[in-house]
């Protein structure tokens, strides 16, 4: 359980690689990575957007694969080539005048942790590296790339009440 009190929760922002997606990637023949991604994180993902969380992606990855899937589940907020998270983290915040106390991000690496160190509710996968894990207040059962996101949403929207609650449940 995610020792935070997620009825405050607003926005969830996500890195991709090695928490929405596994931390080993293929490379194409033309060297362009390949990632995989979890069924489960998406219909989780696009079920906090219906029910009005702002769900966003901050990565390093520049690749029209990642926009495209998260654009398909309703996420408005992709930023990527974002080599210092931080700032674009405190544009999002001023975009939905949210407050630090209001978000939870998850992330695995050393780049994170800037934005961990803001955020009210910082988790992380399973796999995670060591320094993000002791900044997490929950590190979750699963590694990244294996359905971590829609357990942190689930729990979100449970504690607020929303998980399987109405008809914007079923479907997609």
């Amino acid at each position: 359980m995610i020792n935070y009190d997620l009825s405050k929760i607003r926005a969830i922002i996500f890195d991709v690689d090695g928490v929405l997606s596994a931390e080993t990637i293929t490379l194409s023949l033309e060297g362009e990575p390949l990632r995989t991604v979890n069924i489960k994180d998406g219909y989780a993902i696009q079920l906090a957007v219906k029910l009005g969380l702002h769900v966003a992606i901050i990565t390093g990855a520049a690749t029209e694969a990642v926009r495209l899937r998260y654009e398909r589940l309703g996420v408005q907020d992709i930023y990527m080539k974002c080599a210092v998270k931080i700032k674009t983290y405190e544009e999002f915040l001023n975009k939905y005048d949210l407050h630090d106390d209001e978000v939870m991000y998850m992330g695995d690496d050393i780049p994170d942790l800037e934005i961990m160190n803001r955020v009210g509710c910082p988790v992380c996968p399973k796999d995670a590296c060591p320094e993000v894990q002791q900044r997490s207040v929950y590190v979750s059962h699963l590694k990244g790339g294996y359905g971590c996101g829609r357990d942190v949403i689930e729990q979100t929207l449970r504690a607020q009440g929303k998980w399987v609650m109405n008809a914007k449940a079923f479907g997609w």
